[in-house]
This record gives structure tokens, C-alpha cells and sequence, in this order.
């Protein structure tokens, strides 16, 4: 750049506030530098919802580029939104206002639109120039705006994507939302108040209402600075209420016209979306919601991508394949379904009975597949009609070992990343009256919270199907079953007297049992849970007798599993009173059985069990063997309570035989596990 040259920079004012974005801003930098093509700029793609900072990092990364390269021609920009009449995009007038901007004066443009194109692509032919090109909808607005020039930059921003801009978006750049963290930043720049730091979880809870959204962060914090005297409680309530109401400021216009552009489909889609039970959807479940053919829902799904009403990106980080509605945009959807719909009670009850029904027989599924077959009071439910399962696989189909345990690994990781849909499924179902759906529910989020325990969700999905089996008062084996499960999680979190409450409800039920097969193993399952709370209380001999006594119950129905099952408990409460020769026996048989009927968390359980009592009994070698064996299962199924409690073993192996760096390892390693697993 000559000095003293007036470069044109058609850009307003740097923010005042900004956080975050350092790593578009470096992507951005890095592309130009590596820019090859002499006749064709490169296109560098902004795109995420209203309100997402668009607009700003465009500006930021403009400047930056005009600091660092030789772009004589200066920064030119226009916000397409400008030039729409009735929503429709005349490139033409844009066309004209660049010509101006590049010194064309306003008589010599020449009024045929393609002589104007060719007029644009000669002046812009050996051209340095950043164009900025804010408000695109479709990449046939941008594509007769482009320079003909490899030596200068397009930076456009857009709701959504512009996935058909031939040859590329040479760099997409899409805008999540801000993490808390930087969130939190943005909030403290704007507002410099000592409340923040005085009251730091209502801060927190100021951040998450905005949702990492930094338009809706700027509407909180004119909130926080306007009222100086309230507490941020109070602000909070207040700001609830103002966002749900009227939502962002600036930024409800450009989902309101995003929204109007929609078809039917995708409109019914967003306005039901607010309903569904969780925070997070798939396209099978946005399916069950809405009642669409599931080629109609993938079409919607991507008419909101594209609307930026939606962002598919995080399709593929987990294995149900989850997206997301950010909050202040959720709010939205619900206003645009109150404005039409009314209070029309009838249209998400419909809607949500198809979901929960759908999410509760993909649950069932799932631990099936992660657990394996096993006693269950409620029988599968019936497909939803027209709404496809959830793309998991029996693992008893399999042809080998290797692809039976991925299949089982995929299952729970399935219950684990859709374990908050499915307590929300559990309010949803209960408040609405679906007993049969709510009982069921408990038999997943029990195989969820045998490998996570301690989860407060969890204990009130089994509080409420305890509340749904009185409720339904027709089926003592609910009573039995979900009071054992409720129980199990009490005496966990040290509420013995009430485990105890809900043990004496299901012996007390075992009464109404009849003779069939599953009441007969409802009521061999009804004495181990009494055993386990014994042994919970630590009176170690009386659980002995009661798992004896579940044990000759299964022997008698006849249930393998279950003989098998009280075998390992009875191990377990035999190496507790310290006869550790018949302890090792049980347990090797116990160990033995699971692994024949290859039960993957019970194999590394029993094998946890059995190593501990050969290390007391001096052989050592034998036990690291089959801790590291229970380890490793373990972290197949991303149970963080066994994983740190085999470290904590393996630790105190190391230290007994002299390798105490290595049991230091061994404890940092369980530390962390429990921190992040939220156990300690």
C-alpha cells in the first residue's frame, strides 16, 4: 500500500465489545495467505443465526486483512437486506452501488443487467479488494457480486449455510454459539458491575438464559446496567419474562422473515419443536413430533438449516445423531406457535404422546442391545407408525465378538448422550398421565445409572414410576419392580431408612404376584434387593442368606441369569464376612457364566470382584490381570464409577509391590474421573 494513499474502507465503526472468534479470525488470515487462484477471489463464508456476531467478526476480519495485505483497492461491503423488495434481491442495484463505490460514476453504469455484470467483472479484473456482502440467503445472490480477481477476498455472511456456492466457499466459517466461558467474558466487558462477582450462580444463570448468544448477552447486559439497585435474581425473573415475551431486540425481525420464507412443513416443524421433551432433537424424533413422512422432516429439517433457523453441523459428534434449538431462538418458535396456534392444548399433546411413545421404545431398545435381555415389567412398545427406529443394531445378530461389542458400546453410548432427553421424556410422560410409558422409562435409566450413579435426574425418574405404578394401581409388578429400583438408588446416596420404606412396599406387593415367569422372577429380584440393602447397612451374613434364597428362587422358575447373578452377589457378601476361599470359588463361577453369556458390564464387575479377593489371598499376578481386563471393559462402556474404582485397586497394587510412581498415576487418574463424573 503507497503511503498516503486514501484507501476506501466502507465498513462502521470496530465493536466496542467482542470476545472469542480468535479461531475464525485465524482461519480467515490463513486462507488468504495460502490463496492460489488468479481469477477467482477467495469466498470466506460466515454463517450461524440472528444475532450470532456475523456481522461484526465480517467487519474485524475486513480490517484485518486491509492491516496485513496489500488490498490497495480498499474494503468495499453491502448488506443485501438493503436491496430486497418483498423479499426478493435485485443483484442488479448492488451492482450499481459497487460500480459507484469503485468510482463508476452513477451515469456511465450501464443499465443492461448483463452489460452491468461484464462492466463490474472488467473493473474489478486486476482488483485488491476485501468485498463484504452481509444478509445472503441463497449463493446465486452472491455469485454475480463475486470480483474477477484471484487477488482479492469475499467475505459473506449468512443465516445459513450456502452449501450450492459453486466451488466453494474456500472456507467455511460457521459461528456456534459462544461458550460460557466466553460468554461470561462478553457479560463482564459490558457491565463492569461488582454483582457478578457477588453473586456468581445468578450470573451464570444470566449467561446460560442467553445461550451463547451475544446479541441476547448485549439485552442482558443493558438490564444489569439499567437497574443498578435490584439484585440479579431479581433481573433474572425480568429478563426471563422480557425475552420469552418480545425476544432479542434486532434480531426477532430477521427470524420473523426467515420464518415467513418457510414452506408448511418446516413451518409446523419449528413452531412443535419447543415441545419436545429435552433440550435436543434427532430427525427421527423431530419426526415422531411432528407427524411428518420422515422424507418431509429431512426436507424441513434442511429448508430451517438453510433459513438459519437451524444448524445441522452437530449432526455427526454423537452417535443419535442430536441438534439443538439455542434458547432465545427456541423462544421464538414457542411465540410464533402461541401466535398461531393459540392455546391449542390438543396439537402438542398429540404431538408429544407420538414422541414420548417413539423416544420410550427407542430406549427399550437400547438396553436391550447395551444390557442384554433381561427382566423387564413392561413389554416392548409398537413402532409409531411412519417413524423409522433409531439407527442401532442387536448385537445378538452379530456375526463375531468384535462386532457384538460395538454394537452393545453404540447402545449405551446412545442411552448416555440421550440420557437428559429421557428424564425430560419421564416429567413429560407423568405429568400427561402415560403410566405404561413412565414405568418403562425406569428400565433404561436403570441400566443408565448402573455404569453413572448418583445422577439426581435419575432418582426422580424412578420416584416418579413408583408415583405412576400407585397411580395405575392394576399391576403389582410395577409396584415391585420400580420401588427395588427407587430403593437401590437411595441406599447409593446413603438414605437407608427410606430405601428401606420402599423394600418393605415391594415385599409387601409380592403378595398380589401371580405364578407367571416374570412374577416369579420379580419376586427372586424382590429378595436380592432386600439382600443388597443388608449388605448397604453392612449386616453382611443376613444379605448371604438372602441372595441364597433369591438364588434357589431362580434355580426353581428355572432363569440362568438369575442363579448366575446371585452367585456373584453371593461372592461378594462372602469375601465382605471373609471366607475369601469361597468367595474366590463363586466369584470364578460367577465370572465364568457372564462371560459365556457374554453380559459385558457384569464380566468386568465380576472380574473387579474376583481380583480383589485373589490380591488378598497373595496372587497378585492373577488380580492385575483381571483388573486391567475390568478396566478395559469399563471404558467400553464410559462408566466412569468403575473406571476410577479399578484405578483406585490398581493404585493400591502398585504401592503394595514398590511401584509407587505408578500407583500415583493410578489415583490422579480416579481423581480426575470422579471430578469430571461430577462423584466427588
Amino acid at each position: 500500500m503507497v503511503e498516503g494513499t486514501v484507501v476506501r474502507v466502507e465498513l462502521p465503526p470496530e465493536p466496542v465489545y467482542f470476545v472469542n472468534r480468535d479461531e475464525e479470525r485465524e482461519r480467515a488470515v490463513r486462507a488468504v495467505a495460502e490463496w492460489r487462484s488468479r481469477s477467482r477471489p477467495l469466498v470466506l463464508a460466515l454463517s450461524g443465526p440472528g444475532g450470532s456476531g456475523k456481522t461484526e467478526l465480517a467487519g474485524l476480519i475486513a480490517r484485518t486483512l486491509l492491516d496485513r495485505y496489500p488490498f490497495t483497492d480498499g474494503v468495499l461491503s453491502a448488506d443485501l437486506d438493503d436491496f430486497r423488495a418483498d423479499g426478493v434481491l435485485d443483484p442488479g442495484d448492488v451492482l450499481s452501488q459497487l460500480l459507484h463505490s469503485l468510482d463508476v460514476a452513477p451515469d456511465q453504469v450501464r443499465a443492461p443487467y448483463a452489460a452491468r455484470c461484464r462492466q463490474y467483472w472488467n473493473r474489478t479484473a486486476d482488483a485488491k479488494l476485501v468485498l463484504v456482502l452481509d444478509n445472503a440467503r441463497y449463493a446465486s445472490e452472491v455469485v454475480p457480486l463475486l470480483p474477477a480477481s484471484g487477488g482479492s477476498v469475499v467475505i459473506v455472511a449468512s443465516h445459513g449455510p450456502l452449501h450450492d456456492l459453486e466451488a466453494g466457499a474456500a472456507v467455511e466459517l460457521p459461528l456456534p454459539p459462544l461458550e460460557e466461558g466466553a460468554a461470561m467474558q462478553l457479560l463482564e466487558l459490558i457491565v463492569r458491575d461488582d454483582r457478578l462477582a457477588a453473586d456468581p450462580e445468578a450470573a451464570r444463570a444470566v449467561v446460560r438464559l442467553c445461550d451463547g448468544l451475544p446479541a441476547a448477552l448485549h439485552v442482558a447486559s443493558r438490564w444489569v446496567r439499567t437497574h443498578r439497585l435490584r439484585p440479579l435474581s431479581r433481573i433474572l425473573t425480568d429478563l426471563q419474562a422480557e425475552l420469552d415475551e418480545k425476544g432479542v431486540p434486532g434480531v426477532e425481525h430477521i427470524w420473523d422473515t426467515a420464518y415467513a420464507g418457510l414452506s408448511g412443513p418446516a413451518a409446523l416443524l419449528y413452531r412443535l419443536l419447543p415441545h419436545h421433551p429435552g433440550e435436543t432433537f434427532t430427525a427421527h424424533s423431530a419426526t415422531a413430533l411432528s407427524g411428518l413422512d420422515p422424507e418431509d422432516c429431512q426436507d424441513a429439517l434442511e429448508e430451517l438449516d438453510r433459513a438459519g433457523l437451524l444448524d445441522l453441523r452437530p449432526l455427526s459428534l454423537t452417535v443419535a445423531g442430536q441438534m439443538r434449538l439455542p434458547g432465545p431462538q427456541r423462544g421464538h418458535a414457542l411465540r410464533r406457535f402461541r401466535r398461531e396456534e393459540g392455546a391449542a392444548d390438543g396439537v402438542v399433546a398429540e404431538a408429544q404422546a407420538r414422541v414420548v411413545r417413539w423416544l420410550v421404545r427407542q430406549a427399550q431398545l437400547a438396553d436391550r442391545f447395551a444390557a442384554g435381555r433381561r427382566l423387564t415389567v413392561v413389554d416392548l412398545l409398537a413402532p409409531v407408525p411412519g417413524v423409522p427406529d433409531a439407527p442401532l443394531e442387536d448385537p445378538a445378530a452379530a456375526g463375531d465378538d468384535g462386532t457384538r461389542a460395538r454394537r452393545a458400546e453404540r447402545a449405551a453410548r446412545w442411552l448416555a448422550e440421550e440420557r437428559h432427553v429421557l428424564f425430560a421424556c419421564s416429567r413429560l410422560a407423568h405429568g400427561r398421565g402415560m403410566d405404561t410409558e413412565a414405568v418403562a422409562l425406569s428400565e433404561p435409566v436403570w441400566t443408565h445409572a448402573l455404569d453413572h450413579p448418583h445422577q439426581t435426574e435419575a432418582g426422580e425418574v424412578f420416584r416418579r414410576a413408583v408415583d405412576s405404578a400407585v397411580r395405575h394401581g392394576g399391576n403389582a409388578g410395577w409396584l415391585v419392580r420400580t420401588r427395588c429400583q427407587l430403593a437401590r438408588f437411595l441406599w447409593e446416596s446413603r438414605e437407608l431408612d427410606e430405601a428401606q420404606d420402599q423394600i418393605d412396599g415391594a415385599m409387601s406387593a409380592l403378595a398380589l404376584l401371580g405364578d407367571s415367569e416374570r412374577d416369579r422372577k420379580l419376586a427372586a429380584s424382590a429378595v436380592e434387593h432386600r439382600g443388597m440393602l443388608k449388605g448397604a447397612r453392612g449386616e453382611w451374613s443376613a444379605a448371604l442368606d438372602d441372595f441364597v434364597g433369591s438364588r434357589d428362587l431362580h434355580r426353581a422358575i428355572p432363569n440362568p441369569y438369575g442363579v448366575l447373578l446371585q452367585t456373584y452377589r453371593m461372592g461378594e457378601a462372602s469375601a465382605k464376612t471373609g471366607d475369601l476361599e469361597a468367595a474366590r470359588r463363586l466369584l470364578s463361577e460367577a465370572y465364568t457364566g457372564f462371560v459365556e453369556q457374554r453380559r459385558e458390564r457384569l464380566i468386568g464387575r465380576s472380574a473387579f470382584a474376583l481380583a480383589g479377593v485373589l490380591h488378598r489371598l497373595g496372587r497378585t499376578g492373577e488380580a492385575r490381570e483381571l483388573y486391567v481386563q475390568s478396566l478395559g471393559r469399563a471404558d467400553r462402556r464410559r462408566s466412569g464409577f468403575d473406571l476410577a474404582r479399578v484405578h483406585d485397586a490398581l493404585a493400591e497394587l502398585d504401592a503394595a509391590e514398590g511401584n509407587l510412581a505408578e500407583a500415583d498415576e493410578h489415583r490422579a487418574e480416579a481423581r480426575n474421573l470422579r471430578r469430571r463424573d461430577g462423584l466427588v
